[in-house]
Parts: structure tokens; sequence; C-alpha cells
């Protein structure tokens, strides 16, 4: 099969599985297995690869997805257990009676939360941190999970964009210069988007509070969906007020080890997971329950991630990513060749849904580098753009394992992540474009 090919084939792909998934045809998981898997036989069919070969680029793509799926696996049941001991009764009462019901103040909070959680650049530690801790007061004011993540996500898009963090130390290595020197270019689109990602905690929080002021209005449409904040039984039995100090601790502890990043965060929730069921709760009896009482929804986003991993191993581990990305090089017409930065940079949020991060900045970087230096493009301007503008959409990606562990930790689907973020970030990523055109951090 020719190089074009593939990539067609890669873009049917992906363009088969966003469908389904936003049509709500099926489960995720099911829509990663079945279409890849299709994809993978006729990738055999056509003599592409063999079938050993393509069984390895599943399993390395399966590999690559573990530790994030056992890493939600025992966060959910760490935090679970927190839930049921009470631990986050008390901390929301406190934060009840300081921000009371302003909705505005939860928002704004949610945003600076998710700020410091990202320092570390790690979206997973970021959505364990903001999202475990925010989820219930949002639920107590009646607010949108999909709200959350929307401040969430814009807060982290900015954030990432520190010279340790994954896309600009890749985009870096790509055009040969430090994360640094990348950093303080870009840094005066980045503080813009810090203020963007105030402002988006500020309209969304007044949005939401106007929405609430609505729901007792019965022309309110789909007021219940969200109004769940009593519609989960508790079992008042399983509380623990006199752990209080000890949970608080643990708690702290494991967010303390995650920024510092000396353990795996899976195997940090795993002692974590330990700790809680043996202080909380002592007896295999009760320890069992509690544990059962929350496989459901760790195992039911873990399969979702691990389904991803197959996804991920037939279209990043075979190639065929960086052939899409060769590809869309390709379809840039030489009379806008100078304009490359803006056309990169308007097309990063769409492109973000499609490439993983290593495909996007270790396969079409380079790609468009080498179209750029016919037009005397910078290539540091490709990457500037390429950097910024994308990561407004990193953690709305359906190929981002990241995403699932946010929206399984706030209990949101797929589809309605990506419909609620997906213009908002996409606008916010223009602005951030527009502000780098003013600011003269991009030129053509």
């Amino acid at each position: 099969m020719s190089a074009f090919a593939l990539a067609m084939l890669g873009f049917a792909t992906v363009i088969v599985i966003i469908t389904l998934l936003l049509r709500n045809v099926t489960v995720p998981s099911l829509a990663f297995v079945s279409v890849s898997t299709v994809t993978a036989v006729i990738l055999v069919l056509t003599r592409t690869f063999t079938l050993d070969e393509m069984a390895g680029y599943i399993k390395a793509g399966v590999n690559g997805v573990n530790s994030t799926a056992i890493l939600f696996i025992f966060s959910v049941l760490f935090f679970g257990i927190m839930t049921d001991a009470g631990m986050f009764d008390t901390i929301i009462n406190a934060l009840m009676k300081k921000v009371g019901n302003n909705v505005v103040g939860v928002a704004l909070m949610t945003c600076v939360i998710a700020m410091i959680a990202h320092l570390d650049g790690s979206g997973a530690a970021t959505f364990l941190i903001t999202v475990p801790a925010m989820l219930p007061v949002y639920k107590r004011l009646h607010m949108r999970r999909e709200t959350l993540l929307l401040i969430c996500v814009t807060a982290m898009g900015v954030m990432n964009l520190m010279p340790w963090g994954g896309p600009t130390m890749r985009a870096a290595s790509v055009v040969g210069i430090e994360p640094n020197d990348l950093w303080f270019r870009l840094m005066p689109m980045q503080a813009v988007g810090l203020v963007l990602a105030v402002l988006t905690a500020l309209f969304w929080g007044i949005r939401e509070k106007n929405r609430i002021a609505k729901l007792g209005d019965a022309a309110c449409e789909n007021a219940d969906q969200y109004d769940d904040s009593e519609s989960e039984t508790r079992d008042e039995s399983l509380a623990r007020p006199q752990n209080f100090i000890f949970n608080v601790v643990l708690t702290l502890a494991v967010i303390v080890v995650l920024v510092l990043d000396i353990l795996p965060t899976y195997y940090v929730f795993m002692i974590a997971c330990v700790l809680a069921l043996f202080v909380n709760y002592p007896g295999k009896k009760i320890q069992s329950k509690i544990i059962k009482s929350h496989a459901a929804a760790g195992l039911s986003m873990a399969s979702t991630i691990m389904c991803a991993g197959v996804f991920l191993g037939v279209l990043q581990q075979s190639g065929i990513m960086e052939q899409m990305a060769v590809v869309m090089a390709n379809f840039i017409p030489e009379q806008l060749g100078r304009f490359l930065p803006i056309i990169i940079g308007i097309l990063s949020v769409p492109l973000a849904l499609l490439f993983d991060t290593d495909s996007y900045f270790y396969g079409l970087l380079p790609v468009l580098m080498s179209v750029g230096n016919q037009f005397g493009v910078d290539p540091v301007h490709i990457a500037i753009a390429m950097v910024v503008c994308r990561n407004c959409a990193t953690f709305i990606s359906p190929v981002a394992p990241a995403t699932y562990l946010g929206i399984g930790l706030a209990g949101v689907e797929i589809k309605d992540h990506i419909k609620y973020c997906f213009k908002w970030q996409w606008g916010v990523s223009a602005v951030c474009l527009i502000a780098g055109l003013l600011l003269n951090v991009i030129k053509f």
C-alpha cells in the first residue's frame, strides 16, 4: 500500500471513530477496538504489514497505555475510599462556608487549582488533584461537570507550555534549540493564555450562575441532568470522621509525591489505597466490600483506555500517523507557504483530535519545517504556532490517554467533553495566535 493510501486509511479510521463517538452509536471502547481491527485487517490483507508485525504494533500500543489504565483504577479506588470515609464532605462544608453559593468563585478556584497542579506538566496528576477535589462542590451547587473539565483543560493547556512540558520539549528537540529558549520566545503568548484561562473561568462561572438561577423554572431544559447532588445513595456507616486528619495528610502526601515525580503515579495510588483501607476499614470483609463498590467505575474507564491503546498501536506504532502528517503538509499550496505558521496555528485544534503528541511534533513538524524552508519561514515560528495553538486542545483529544482519566473522574462522556469544549478551545487558540502575531512572537 502506498504512503498516500496509508494516510487516507489513517484519516478514515480516525474520522469513523470520532463520528461513532459523537453520534453516540456505541461506547468508546467498542469503537476503538472494532474500527482499529478493521483497519488492521485491511493492512494485513493488503500485505502492508505481516500479521506478526501488526500484532506487535497493537501490543506496543496497549503497553503504552497500561500505566494510565492502572493509574485510573487505583486513583478511583483511593478517592472513592476518601469519599466513603467522609473526608471530602468535611472539606466541602468548609469550602462552602467560604464561598457560600458563589458559583463564580468556585469556577475561579478551579482554574487556580488546575494551574498550580499543572506546574509539573502532568495531565494525569492535574486531573487527579483538581477533579476529585472540585467535583463534589460542583455537584452540591448543581454546576455542570463539563464546565469543570472545560475550565481545567483551558488552564492545563496554557500551563503545558512550560519548558519541562512534553510539547515544548518535543518541539525544541525537533527545531534544535533549548526548551528554555523556545519558552522565552513564546512566553508573551502564554501570558495572554493565562489571562484567557482566568476569563474562561469567570465567563463560565457567570454562565453557570445564570443557568442555576433558572433551575426552578419549568421551562429550563435538562435541569435534572446536572442536579444530581443527592442522586447517589451514601452508606453513612462508612464515614470515619475520627480519621479525618490521617486521610487529609495521606491525600496531601499523595499530591506531593505526584508533583515531585519520584515514583510511578500508579504505584503511589496503590500504596495510598493500601494505607487508606488498612486504617479506615480494617478487616477482609469490609475491605472487599469497599473495593467491589468502586470496581465498576474503575474498570469501565480502564477498559476504554486499554482499547484506545489498540487504536494507537494500529496507527501510531505502525507509522501511519507520520504518513498522515506528510499528506497534510503536501496539501498546502505553494503561494501560501510563507503563511505556514498562521495556517498550522489555525488548524492545530482540529489536528489535535487526529494526531497524538509524538506524531504531531516528530512527524508533522519536521515536514512543515522543510516546506517552510522553501519560503524562508523561520522554523521556530512554525514550532511556536504548533506548540501554543495545539496545547489548547491537548486534553480534549481522543488520542490523549490523560483525556480519558479526566472524563472518567468527572463522569462525562468523551463525546460530550469534545462537543462542550471544542469550539471554546479553538477560540482560545485563535486568540493566542492573534496575540502572537500582534506581539511579533510569530512573524511571516
